[in-house]
């Protein structure tokens, strides 16, 4: 039986807990792997581009509109959310039409005690207080518990509040402000109380990222199957023959 026939065979099943001895499974469509990887660029402008507008740079002197250095760090700022932004609504489209594992990231089982189980195996395992850890076709369930709670509700934050601040620009007369910023600032108070929880919502993001990259090359060397290639080719593979 050819790799393809068999990751086809088992490519619709839950990707949570599942494991597997067969050669090759393939996890990530192609749309999945392309947002991940622009959603990254996208975060890494937003950051930057986030802080320095959080953090001004040191004012010069002169015309304002000879250097314009402001103006173009918001501008890059803008853009990267917009792609942030329909990148998201992108990807919530696939977990609809994509396999199985194109779910996994919005829709935890989060009321299945047999996978809180595994969550713990997990805990146990990125403490160093398991021998082995497990194998997992899809994110396995620490992974996909922290995706899920500091990723997907951080970026869904970020979204609205930083839109709200966008609309302001806008006017008061513009969708833009409908949309967003007429409800979303007074629900917080006022814009600068926008301001500073988008802010810290940036730092809430940076937190994941760097779980979020330490968890993936730890992975990689340790545990018994692919990581980082997975997400570049697509298809899951294993160091071991045994279940």
């Amino acid at each position: 039986m050819s790799t393809k026939k068999m990751s086809s065979a088992i490519g619709d099943l839950e990707s949570s807990g599942i494991e597997s001895t067969v050669e090759a499974v393939y996890v990530y469509e192609a749309p999945v792997r392309l947002w991940h990887w622009v959603n990254a660029g996208a975060i890494t402008v937003l950051a930057l581009t986030g802080y320095f507008i959080g953090s001004p740079l040191p004012s010069m002197s002169g015309e304002a509109s000879d250097f314009y250095v402001m103006g173009y760090i918001r501008f890059f700022h803008f853009v990267a959310a917009y792609v942030f932004a329909i990148g998201m609504i992108g990807r919530v489209y696939w977990a609809f039409v994509g396999n199985g594992h194109a779910k996994q990231l919005f829709v935890p089982p989060l009321f299945q005690i047999s996978w809180w189980k595994e969550v713990l195996h997990e805990l146990r395992w990125y403490a160093f207080l398991e021998k082995e850890p497990k194998k997992y076709v899809g994110h396995n369930p620490m992974a996909s518990l922290f995706m899920f709670l500091m990723f997907v509700t951080g970026s869904i934050f970020m979204i609205f509040t930083g839109f709200a601040l966008y609309a302001e620009g806008q006017g008061m007369d513009s969708w833009w402000y409908t949309a967003f910023a007429g409800w979303l600032i007074p629900l917080f108070g006022q814009s600068q109380d926008v301001h500073t929880w988008h802010h810290l919502g940036m730092w809430f993001i940076l937190t994941f990222v760097m779980i979020h990259i330490y968890a993936a090359i730890r992975e990689d060397v340790m545990s018994r199957q692919s990581l980082v290639s997975t997400m570049i080719n697509g298809w899951r593979t294993w160091k071991d023959d045994r279940r």
